[in-house]
């Protein structure tokens, strides 16, 4: 029995240290296990120093496995954050890169955390993706910025050309269209070369445009003005007509470069077309009324060549296009408005001059009137003019000296004649001048001949002897000038300075007088002077005595 037991005891021992034997293998095995995988995580984390892990101290074997059993189950869960970190960093270039290349669509691009290599998940490796993460990113940006800015600006162009924005872009790409958020946007190669490409063709599309608005633009305006169009008609075409001073990059205006827009301008240009045709004779002629005008005020003679008769025969012949006709005139419209401007001065002082005729012709009617000393109604009113009149009068010579050098300067200057109703204004100044002084000297010998009148009276009263009796004298006096026979005698008459003026806008031939008249001429004094009339007896002997005829006193127009 004690055999037996002592041999049943032995197996019992054999037993438990078998099974001790296999614990302890088993830990050895589990602690080998997770010191090789602790040393893995070391290695693949990499932030770990392993000199900082616990040194191994002689203990039993659970001592060692509850040692290394925490760290690992640390570094465990710091390893599935780090995949994490990877996962999404990884995933996040895999989009942007999916994004740039086109391959594929934004939300196809995800990479799990299994797709992540783990033999490195140090920071250094995190680093790395972090920073090309960031290069990926700013690319984005700018990509996403240019997009955006090619997109806009393909925006614009659409909007002036009149075209369907949605559709251009959506040719590139059709998420150019869409109005959500802007990260949607494909930013690949290929979008930015078809926006670019967009663009390009666009603007030779508005370059073209633009020019043919140039080509219709100036007919339109030039037919406006030809037919006088209203401002309310010319409104509808304010938009287009402000392109000729503009820049290309300064049409942007929506709808201004429109194949609409173009074709309003070119159907209203053929209606104006149609119409200047139909008006042209009046266009013409009145172009032609306006020439006249302008060469009337400016006292010029207007070009003959495109005379009313000679025009509308020319148009009726068909010898000649009603435009270049047109053109013609508005050219000579032009030069007549040039050469009036060039006479302005000297005309303004040959107003003033017929101006001072004026009131010396009125002064010759008003010294002749009678009643101009009776208190009737205005007569003070006339008292003062014909003082101011006098005045006037008195400053006509300094008037024509100053006209006849300045048209001499003028000529010399422009090397041709100044022609004042088609006669040379200084033969008139000349002639005018010639006038006054023979008027001075048929004065004189006026004076003379009532001098040599009053002596020969004289003499006959010694002769046969003294007056008549004063009742006889009576007798034969009739008031106001009335003879005896009853026929009414001149009633004598005050003429005051420059009475008498040579009529100044009559047609002559160019004076053969040299335009140094006024130089070689002596001035006159010019002082106020009393006639008495004679009557008509004495005026037929002064008649006889003076073979001279002495003209009666012209007026100035």
């Amino acid at each position: 029995m004690l055999m037996e037991i002592e041999r049943e005891c032995l197996e019992v021992y054999r037993r438990k240290v078998a099974e001790s034997n296999h614990a302890k293998a088993r830990l050895h095995q589990s602690l080998a296990a997770k010191e090789a995988e602790l040393a893995a995580l070391v290695a693949a984390i990499g932030d770990i120093n392993p000199h900082s892990l616990p040194e191994r101290r002689p203990s039993t074997l659970k001592e060692q496995l509850g040692l290394v059993t925490p760290l690992l189950e640390g570094l465990r869960a710091k390893k599935e954050e780090r995949v994490k970190q990877f996962a999404d960093i990884k995933g996040q270039i895999e989009k942007i890169s999916k994004e740039i290349n086109g391959y594929a669509e934004p939300n196809d691009s995800i990479t799990s955390p299994d797709a992540v290599e783990e033999h490195d998940l140090s920071l250094r490796k995190l680093n790395e993706y972090h920073i090309h993460l960031q290069s990926l990113q700013k690319e984005k940006s700018d990509r996403l910025h240019k997009v955006l800015e090619y997109v806009n600006e393909v925006h614009g162009l659409c909007a002036s050309l009149g075209l369907d924005f949605g559709k251009m872009v959506s040719q590139v790409h059709p998420s150019l269209h869409e109005t959500g958020n802007t990260q949607c946007k494909n930013i690949s190669n290929d979008t930015l070369v078809g926006l670019s490409q967009s663009i390009e063709k666009l603007k030779m599309e508005k370059k073209a445009r633009i020019q043919k608005l140039k080509d219709i633009v100036p007919s339109l305006l030039e037919l406006w003005n030809l037919l006088d169009t209203p401002n309310e008609e010319k409104k509808l075409f304010d938009m287009i007509t402000g392109i000729l001073g503009s820049s290309e990059s300064d049409i942007k205006d929506p709808g201004i470069l429109s194949n609409e827009t173009i074709q309003q301008a070119t159907e209203e240009v053929e209606r104006l077309s149609k119409l200047k045709a139909s008006k042209m004779k009046e266009l013409v002629l009145k172009r032609r009324s306006e020439l006249e005008d302008i060469c009337q005020k400016a006292h010029l003679d207007p070009d003959m060549s495109t005379a009313p008769e000679k025009s509308i025969a020319l148009i009726d012949s068909g010898i000649l296009d009603p435009s270049e006709l047109l053109s013609n005139i508005e050219s000579q419209i032009v030069k007549a408005k040039a050469d009036a401007l060039s006479r302005k001065d000297i005309m303004d002082r040959v107003d003033k001059w017929r101006a001072a005729c004026e009131e010396e012709k009125w002064l010759e009617e008003y010294n002749q009137d009678d009643n101009k000393y009776n208190a009737g109604r205005g007569a003070h009113k006339n008292l003062k003019r014909a003082e101011k009149a006098r005045i006037i009068i008195t400053k006509i010579s300094a008037m024509v000296d100053n006209l006849m050098n300045r048209a001499l300067a003028w000529e010399e200057e422009k090397k041709m004649h100044f022609l004042y109703d088609g006669v040379r204004l200084t033969s008139l100044l000349e002639d005018y001048v010639l006038a006054r002084q023979q008027k001075e000297e048929e004065r004189r010998r006026y004076r003379d001949h009532k001098k040599l009148q009053d002596l020969l009276l004289t003499e006959r009263e010694a002769i046969y002897g003294s007056k008549p009796s004063p009742k006889r004298s009576s007798s034969l006096k009739k008031p106001n000038g009335i003879r005896s026979n009853g026929s009414a005698t001149p009633t004598p008459r005050r003429l005051s300075l420059g009475s008498a003026t040579p009529e100044l806008l009559t047609p002559r031939s160019y004076s053969g007088r040299q335009n140094g008249f006024f130089r070689d001429t002596h001035r006159m004094s010019l002082s106020k002077l009393n006639f008495v009339a004679l009557t008509k007896e004495d005026a037929m002997s002064v008649a006889s005595m003076c073979p001279e005829t002495v003209s009666p006193p012209s007026t100035c127009s």
